[in-house]
């Protein structure tokens, strides 16, 4: 019996040993030299703590702060994980695939939804270098992937000077993979395509590196090839995120300055700040302020996402991490605010765009007496989700409820099942509706985000109204572009762009309104793809052009007199006319005095007058009235 005893106390031992040490994928095992160099160190292994005098190892030239961008399913969540894993970030087999997936919603959907941030100590070997060299600081932002997800990835890409854009070897470029490198060209970041799912028998990496050449003129030298699942081909990201990327700006012996790139509650430890350093160096103790409100801070606590909350005690320039200080609210935390060295005056950094809200919806208690409690599961989760709006309405049938605004439609759907999974609260949601602009014959001007708001004004004339309207980006099969182009007319579309990324795929690009893809469009159009369209869209200027044209060529017409030959009146922009009124001739009855006879010779008679007409309109001119100049600018000047 002893010698079972100490046979299993030899197992546990040898199995906790197992558990501990990071494994790896085959394609890593086949070079172990590498592997042994780029491994962090036993002090920053999984979940390790580390020291603000380690962190001081690391100026900004050994940093690099990076995010993964893709189109959905492309497999960044899986890249990342194997990121974290070669890094020893976290060990290999922890159980939890999609790792920076933290949500219920998240795992459920195979979607990301809050982006999501990790620091890796990796140490980066040349044939130049000593192998005992400070390993580098690499700061990794994994984000969504949904277009409704998009404000997440812009606050994300303000924090980074690169970003892989991940590329499906398969399925190739998709709608929001356009959508997510614009957004980091425009950041002016470093883009290192990585082309993922090599591995899978339909992947024809070649012809996605065109399609990359041909729409972002990326040279096909520069993609990486990998498999996230297999672990092929990853042994190149990390030193090409090194090189390629380079290190954050800004001043190490200036004082503390940051960008506000996120924040959420908790329950225990208050408001916690997702900050990045741009100057100086920020520790516990210090106090600072808001560019923003101008309140003063205790920093209570700071550290990095290791990959979890580990304390560092101190945050250095370029750095990336989190600050805990007392806040109350998330209201206090404004995303995009500049936190500094309190009692100092600094240049506040550029902040994002607020949140543009698409989609408004109703939410009311499933049951009237559970107002109360659907108000504080409300109250709190809007606390992590800044980017919803929340205003309370009434309404006869449903009683007393709350007007969210949402980013989309996944965006509304997420947050519904939040309520219901995370807080455990019954709701009844509306039917969702877009916001519209109205302008009364007074001048004001009403945003209405319920059409039942607009029976408050039964008294006031509507003079204009605006309708918002958003850019649609969709890629399908060639031989479904005739469907796709009648779908997107019959919901009033303007086509802004068609052209073929290969042999097999088409882009379109329309200017669509807002109203009608909200409910069905989307699954409308991958029904007559058969499933094989992906479809993104941004915001567009808000559309009051055809009734503005309408009343110009109507009032245009009242004040231009009759002529002998027909005038069109048309209001256009560009080389789209919008509007149109026709000035009919004033005829001449040449049959007048033809009392019978031939028809031969009533017909030379007219065909002798439409030829007259045809001449006069060609060398005619129409004389405008002063007061229809005056007239055109009353209207234009109302709008």
């Amino acid at each position: 019996m002893a010698g079972a005893a100490a046979l299993r106390r030899s197992a546990r031992r040898i199995s906790r040993h197992l558990v501990a040490a990071p494994t790896f994928s085959h394609s890593a095992i086949q070079q172990p030299e590498r592997l042994l160099s780029s491994q962090a160190s036993p002090e920053h292994g999984a979940r390790g703590a580390v020291s603000g005098s380690e962190l001081a190892l690391y100026p900004p030239e050994r940093v690099r702060n990076f995010s993964i961008i893709a189109h959905v399913d492309h497999g960044k969540s899986t890249l990342a994980d194997r990121l974290l894993e070669l890094t020893g970030t976290i060990h290999k087999g922890h159980g939890q695939p999609q790792y920076l997936d933290k949500l219920q919603v998240e795992r459920e959907r195979g979607i990301t939804v809050k982006a999501q941030t990790a620091t890796m100590f990796y140490r980066h070997v040349t044939a130049s270098q000593d192998s005992d060299m400070p390993k580098y600081l690499l700061n990794l932002i994994d984000t969504p992937g949904h277009v409704d997800f998009s404000y997440e990835v812009s606050r994300s890409l303000a924090a980074c000077q690169g970003a892989l854009l991940v590329v499906d070897a398969a399925q190739g470029v998709q709608a929001q993979t356009i959508a997510n490198f614009y957004l980091a060209f425009e950041s002016n970041l470093s883009i290192i395509p990585v082309i993922n799912k090599i591995d899978q028998p339909t992947a024809d990496p070649d012809n996605v590196k065109d399609q990359l050449k041909r729409l972002f003129d990326i040279d096909p030298s520069e993609a990486l090839l990998t498999s996230a699942k297999t672990g092929k081909g990853l042994e190149q990201v990390l030193p090409a995120v090194i090189e390629r990327i380079p290190s954050p700006p800004g001043k190490c012996d200036a004082p503390v300055r940051m960008l506000l790139l996120d924040s959420y509650y908790d329950e225990y430890k208050g408001v916690i700040c997702h900050v990045a350093i741009v100057d100086g160096a920020l520790r516990k103790g210090d106090k600072i302020a808001s560019a923003a409100t101008g309140r003063a801070y205790e920093v209570l606590d700071v550290g990095i996402m290791h990959p979890e909350l580990t304390p560092t005690g101190v945050l250095y320039t370029g750095q990336v991490g989190y600050v805990i200080s007392g806040m109350r609210s998330t209201k206090e935390a404004r995303i995009g605010d500049t936190l500094h060295q309190a009692k100092s005056t600094v240049e506040p950094l550029p902040g994002f765009k607020p949140a543009k809200h698409m989609v408004f919806s109703g939410l009311y208690p499933a049951d009237g007496s559970d107002f109360e409690a659907l108000s504080h599961a409300i109250e709190k989760l809007t606390c992590n989700d800044a980017s919803v709006s929340v205003t309370k309405e009434t309404s006869n049938a449903l009683g007393m409820g709350f007007r969210c605004g949402f980013l989309g439609l996944l965006h509304m759907d997420v947050f519904h099942q939040r309520l219901e999974q995370e807080y455990g609260a019954q709701v009844i949601s509306t039917i969702p509706t877009v916001p519209y602009i109205f302008e009364y014959g007074d001048g004001s001007k009403v945003q209405v985000k319920n059409p039942a708001a607009l029976a408050s004004n039964p008294g006031k004339r509507v003079a204009a109204c605006w309708e918002p309207t958003v850019i649609a980006t969709i890629i399908i099969p060639s031989e479904y572009v005739g469907p796709a182009i009648m779908l997107c007319s019959e919901r009033r579309g303007e086509q802004l762009e068609y052209t073929f990324i290969d042999a097999q795929r088409a882009l379109l690009k329309y200017r669509l309104p807002l109203k009608e893809i909200i409910v069905d469009f989307y699954n409308e159009l991958k029904g007559i793809t058969s499933g094989y369209a992906t479809f993104d869209y941004e915001d567009s200027e808000r559309l009051k052009k055809l009734r503005v044209g309408k009343e110009l060529v109507e009032k245009l017409k009242k004040f231009i007199e009759r002529q002998m030959f027909e005038i069109t009146i048309q209001a256009a922009i560009g080389s789209k006319v919008i509007a149109r009124e026709t000035l009919s001739a004033m005829r001449k009855n040449v049959l007048a005095k033809c009392y019978g006879g031939d028809i031969t010779r009533k017909k030379k008679l007219l065909e002798k007058q439409k030829e007259g007409k045809k001449r006069m309109k060609r060398v005619g001119s129409v004389d405008i009235p002063q007061e229809a100049f005056h007239e055109l600018l009353k209207v234009s000047n109302s709008k």
